[in-house]
């Protein structure tokens, strides 16, 4: 997993009642992109540094972009 400043980290809920989390990538501890990163969590509005795990995927600002020029 590779992420930049501005990506947007999803981690999907691993039990029914846990709810998807989205944050952005605020900083990276690594100059290759390789976690862990620091994220701010748009629900709580607060940062964490976070070590995904397979349940997080990262969408950059480019597939964000694209997704909005197909609406």
């Amino acid at each position: 997993m590779k992420a930049a400043v501005g990506d947007r980290l999803i981690v999907e809920g691993t039990y029914n009642h846990e709810p998807r989390r989205i944050g952005v990538v605020t900083e990276l501890r690594h100059p290759d992109g390789s976690p862990p990163y620091v994220v701010r969590w748009m629900d709580a509005e607060h940062e964490t540094l976070v070590f995904p795990g397979p349940d997080a995927r990262v969408v950059t600002k480019q597939e964000r972009e694209a997704d909005l020029a197909a609406l």
